[in-house]
Parts: structure tokens; C-alpha cells; sequence
């Protein structure tokens, strides 16, 4: 029961990131010890899953899918999106600056506890950083495309939406803002437009199944190279999750803000453009939350009871 209760927290958790556009529920997989196993238990769908299930044989396909880890996971996902992400989203929009400083102390944080399970730094572990960060500033730096509403760009958007959720350093949200996609498919979402949701659904689906057998093999097979790799993605993302920058809307205007850094328009943020900010009351407790999200994932790093440990396979 115990171990149920920490999966299903890990999963709130993974839920919670996923909310915030630039901020990677595959990252909090990884630095609390679930990602080999999430990812191993979503590629298990396959077609030995499908002879037990058809066959009846319920108690082996529990085991060989790892049913009821996934379930608890994915259970703390959902509660945690429509629950502690409501208040989370409210905090984001009306106090960005103080959000962003957490989550940018949050993945920091990241970056050392990822980089440090790598067991050798040789030359091609480097690379595979140095690569791992460019990719991940690049697609923030990337101009966002328009909005398209046809079946197969949809389906496109379900399978690259999908892979950046489970890829740490990437945002599967972030990504679906730079396809145009994000504000269709909430709307969608909202109002239950199945034209648009059942595209996306089932590039979703045929998305994490194939991209869970590759991210498998290679992070058993090149688990340094990968490691390192994700950590640069990691690092790269900390460019969208400065706290301070200006919001530009599509048509490259500023959009207005507060001294907290809430939108004063309704206008649907675009881009950014990182400032430094001035040296006051605010900039130190922006300075604490970034504090306080690095010790969360000390915390999470020290507790997690299924944490990967350097060289395990």
C-alpha cells in the first residue's frame, strides 16, 4: 500500500508539470525513479498483451503490462489535473512570476540530480548534452505556427504532443503552442469537439506506444548517451521558465502586465523575451520559490523509495 501511495504521488505530481506549457511531466518521471518503468510498462501493450487478454489469462497480463503501477500513476495524473492544477493554473495566471520561479528552481534542480546518474563523461556523453540542450532552445526560439484544424496535422499533433509529454525537458503543451495547436485543442477540450479530439487522441495513442519502444531500447541500450541527452533537453528548457519576460501575442506586440507579470489583456502569449528583473521585495521572494523548487526535488530525489540508481539496468 505504501509504494501504491508514493507511485500515485509521483503521478500528481507528473500531472501537475504537464499543466504549465515549458514544463516536462517526463522530467519529474525521471528524477523520481518511474521513467524506465513507465515507459517499460506503456511499450508492454503489445501483442503478447493481446494473446493473454484474449485468452482470458487476466492475472498474466496484469503482470506482464504492470497494470496496477501504471493505473496508480496515471490515477495521481488525473486527480492531480483536475484538482491541484486548477489552483495551480490560478496561481499562474495571476502570479506568473512567483510560478515560473518555482518551476525554474524545480528543473535546475533537475539538471544536477538527472546529470549526476550519468556514470562516465566521455566524449560522446558531451556531445549528446551539448546536442540535448541546442534541441531544446531551439524549439523554444522556434515561431509558432498557425492554427490547422485538418485530420492528419491533428493527428501530428497528437503523436509530437504525446512524445514531448513523456520526453523529459520537453513540454507536450509548449509543443502543441509551437504547432498552433494548443489553444484549438483546449477549446475543443472545453467543448468536447470530437472532430478535433478523436485526430489527436489517436495520434496520442499510436504516438506513446511506438515512441515508448524506442525510448526503451535506447535508454537500456545507450543509457549514459540518453541520460545526458535528456539532461540537456532539461537545461535547454530553463530558457522558457525565467520567471522574468516580456509576452508578445502573435502579431509581435507586448502584451501588458502587472508588477506580478499577469497578462492585463486576454491575448494568447506567443513568445517571450527574457529581462533582468530590478532588485526589490518581489525579486526576493521570487528568489526563496526558486530556493524552495530546488529543495523539492532534493526531497523527491531522497525519498523516492524507486529511485534508478547509477548503472542499474
Amino acid at each position: 500500500m505504501r509504494e501504491h501511495i508514493i507511485n500515485f504521488l509521483k503521478g500528481f505530481a507528473i500531472g501537475a508539470a504537464n499543466v504549465i506549457p515549458g514544463v516536462s511531466g517526463g522530467t519529474i518521471a525521471l528524477i523520481t525513479g518511474i521513467f524506465q518503468r513507465l515507459v517499460d510498462s506503456i511499450k508492454s501493450f503489445d501483442l503478447v498483451a493481446l494473446r493473454l487478454l484474449f485468452k482470458g489469462k487476466i492475472k498474466e497480463f496484469i503482470q506482464h503490462t504492470d497494470l496496477i503501477f501504471l493505473l496508480v500513476v496515471l490515477f495521481g495524473v488525473g486527480v492531480s489535473i483536475f484538482s491541484f492544477a486548477k489552483l495551480l493554473s490560478y496561481f499562474f495566471v495571476n502570479y506568473p512570476v512567483f510560478i515560473w520561479s518555482y518551476f525554474f528552481g524545480l528543473i535546475l534542480a533537475s539538471v544536477w540530480f538527472v546529470g549526476r546518474s550519468v556514470q562516465k563523461w566521455s566524449l560522446d556523453v558531451i556531445l549528446s548534452f551539448i546536442v540535448g540542450t541546442a534541441i531544446a532552445i531551439a524549439v523554444v526560439l522556434i515561431k509558432p505556427a498557425s492554427a490547422n484544424s485538418s485530420f492528419w496535422y491533428l493527428f501530428l499533433s497528437g503523436i509530437v504532443a504525446i512524445c514531448s509529454m513523456i520526453l523529459p525537458g520537453l513540454s507536450g503543451s509548449f509543443v502543441l503552442i509551437l504547432m498552433g495547436e494548443y489553444e484549438l485543442v483546449l477549446n475543443a477540450v472545453n467543448d468536447f469537439n470530437l472532430s478535433i479530439l478523436i485526430p489527436v487522441a489517436l495520434g496520442a495513442v499510436i504516438g506513446l506506444l511506438a515512441f515508448s519502444h524506442f525510448l526503451s531500447w535506447i535508454y537500456k541500450k545507450y543509457k549514459n548517451q540518453t541520460i545526458a541527452l535528456l539532461t540537456g533537453f532539461i537545461l535547454g528548457s530553463l530558457v522558457i521558465l525565467w520567471p522574468w519576460k516580456y509576452s508578445y501575442d502573435k502579431y509581435g506586440n507586448i502584451i501588458p502586465t502587472d508588477k506580478f507579470g499577469k497578462l492585463l489583456t486576454e491575448a494568447h502569449v506567443f513568445s517571450y523575451k527574457m529581462y533582468f528583473p530590478s532588485i526589490n521585495a518581489l525579486f526576493f521572494i521570487a528568489l526563496l520559490l526558486m530556493i524552495v523548487g530546488f529543495l523539492t526535488i532534493y526531497f523527491l530525489e531522497k525519498t523516492s523509495n524507486n529511485a534508478e540508481p547509477a548503472g542499474n539496468e
